[in-house]
């Protein structure tokens, strides 16, 4: 916009306004606006900055108009006079004046001088790029998820800054491909992460290390996962390294790793070109999570999976030779598979499992041993039977004791009873270490909580009812983040315990409920809100814990 811009003539103004909306691409009517304030503002210098004066543009003849506005209002009401007259005196001029009248004066045109033109042009420029901004963020806020294509138009300290067309977008230095050389008036594509609004103006954060970069390549690559006929499930990351991507087809005739590899591999190739050769492992998806591990894990060769659903952890056992394959350069390969299949992975050789088989054999026969004052050999056999804890054996039916070789009903009850004698004294020494602890009688009464979680409780200073209420299910059970590509998992208190998520949120719900913080009778409403296909009640943490 010139410093004379606002001298010009009528019809000036407006061609002038026009070019400014059509270069910026805005509305020609947010133009006007700020020209009219900008007239406002420098009519206040001259006439005074006291004053209520107000500036009409009008938008088909380019007529000016300037007013001095003086509002009427309530005798005891009157603060300042050079903006509002009282009612009383109003009425002398206008016997039918009431309050919220406005008396206008015309004023005659201005005289732009070189500092009012000055000030009006910073004025008109500050409008149009709070303009432009607002339109940058209307037109890239719902497009997040998409890809764009920009030109490089600089770089600074390994920040990218892609010019794209009406806006400008920053490919971060962490969101950027690993030794990537990229130059000024380069071609460049990349998914659109985030838009937002900051006070110097809508930021739009650009990402080619997203996995849904790559997801998003494979869709403009592969028609068939475009159409959703095959749909990506999952994707892993090592950018610039290695990738790992979860296909599925809902056509059963159509082969998903094929389509998505293409006629002599030309579909991923394009991809792989994209992401500067980055390795790209393509996985047929499964809802067998077992055989799905199996397949993330190669080119490794897997012998056997061990799944805990409770803490969606999968133990994998491996050949000696194949433990490095299956590992990978710096753990890669299981730490991507980790996370296509959003479950923890611990990988052993043949040889460590049978180690750690047998020391357990070792723990659990020493358990029974010491506890029930039974010679190894009936330890034993207890374990070989698949016996792993004292409760166990203290409260299963008669006959799963007297089904094994050489146990009669006698020694079968008896067994039982030294477990239950056992069982009681472990349960006093843990009452009273919960005692010692400080954690309140109350606390037992909470349905779901055991001794073992009191005296834990107890170590952790959760000590009363309503120091449980105020717990969330991540403190019991622990969670697991992924930074920087690592997966970081912190523990909860009682994880150990194997607490399903459902299990630790019902838990601390039903704290809540004994502290009087909600309702019983609202607990059952929201139990009621949701079925599974049975038709029972399904509870969530992210229902339940809604605004706590």
């Amino acid at each position: 916009m010139s410093t004379n811009g606002i001298a010009a003539n009528k019809l000036e103004l407006l061609m002038i306004a026009k070019a400014v909306a059509d270069e910026k691409s805005i509305d020609q009517a947010i133009v006007l606006e700020a020209i009219e304030e900008a007239i406002q503002k420098a009519a206040r210098l001259r006439y005074g900055s006291e004053l209520d004066i107000r500036a009409k543009l009008d938008p088909v003849t380019g007529e000016q108009s300037l007013r001095r506005v003086i509002t009427v209002v309530e005798d005891e009401a009157l603060e300042n006079e050079t903006t509002e007259v009282a009612l009383s005196t109003a009425k002398m001029d206008n016997p039918d004046a009431v309050a919220g009248d406005l008396i206008t004066t015309d004023l005659p045109p201005l005289e732009f001088g070189r500092v009012q033109a000055q000030m009006s042009k910073q004025i008109i420029m500050g409008k149009i790029r709070d303009a432009e901004r607002a339109r940058q963020y209307l037109e890239f806020k719902d497009r997040i998820g998409e890809i764009i294509n920009g030109i490089v138009k600089r770089v600074e300290y390994g920040h990218i800054i892609v010019d794209l067309g009406r806006a400008e977008g920053v490919i971060r230095r962490d969101q950027a491909l690993p030794r990537e050389n990229v130059k000024s008036g380069d071609r460049i594509r990349a998914y659109i992460m985030d838009v937002r609004e900051e006070p110097r103006g809508s930021q739009i954060f650009l990402s080619r290390a997203h996995p849904q970069f790559m997801a998003q390549l494979f869709a403009q690559e592969v028609p068939e996962v475009y159409e959703g006929v095959i749909q990506i499930v999952s994707v892993a990351r090592d950018p610039g390294s290695r990738a790992k991507i979860a296909v599925y087809s809902s056509d059963s005739s159509i082969d998903p790793v094929g389509a998505c590899v293409g006629m002599r591999g030309s579909r991923v190739q394009a991809v792989v070109n994209e992401l500067q050769g980055e390795r790209i492992d393509i996985i047929p998806y499964t809802e067998d999570m077992g055989a799905f591990i199996v397949n993330a894990l190669q080119p490794a060769e897997v012998t056997k999976v061990v799944i805990d659903e409770a803490n969606e952890r999968i133990e994998v056992v491996v050949p000696e030779d194949q433990l490095s394959l299956a590992i990978g350069r710096r753990g890669q390969n299981v730490r991507l598979a980790s996370q296509l299949s959003g479950w923890a992975l611990d990988i052993l050789t043949e040889a460590q499992e049978s180690e750690r088989r047998q020391k357990e054999f070792a723990e659990r026969s020493s358990l029974f041993m010491e506890g029930l004052d039974v010679d190894e050999m009936v330890a034993q056999l207890l374990v070989s039977e698949g016996f792993e804890t004292m409760e166990e054996v203290g409260y299963v039916a008669l006959d799963d004791l007297t089904s094994i070789d050489g146990f009669d009903d006698e020694t079968a009850e008896e067994l039982q009873a030294r477990a239950r004698e056992y069982l009681d004294r472990i349960a006093e020494e843990q009452n009273q270490a919960r005692i010692k602890t400080g954690v309140e009688d109350d606390v037992l009464e909470i349905e779901g909580v055991t001794l073992p979680m009191a005296v834990i409780f107890g170590e952790n200073e959760i000590k009363t009812v309503e120091d449980v209420a105020g717990l969330v299910p991540d403190d019991l059970n622990g969670y697991t983040e992924y930074k920087d590509g690592e997966r970081i998992h912190e523990d909860g208190m009682i994880e150990h315990m194997g607490l399903t998520n459902e299990e630790a949120t019902n838990l601390i719900m039903q704290a809540r409920v004994k502290a009087g913080w909600i309702e019983a009778s609202a607990l059952e409403e929201e139990e009621e809100a949701e079925l599974d296909e049975d038709g029972n009640p399904v509870i969530t943490a992210e229902t339940l814990f809604e605004g706590a």
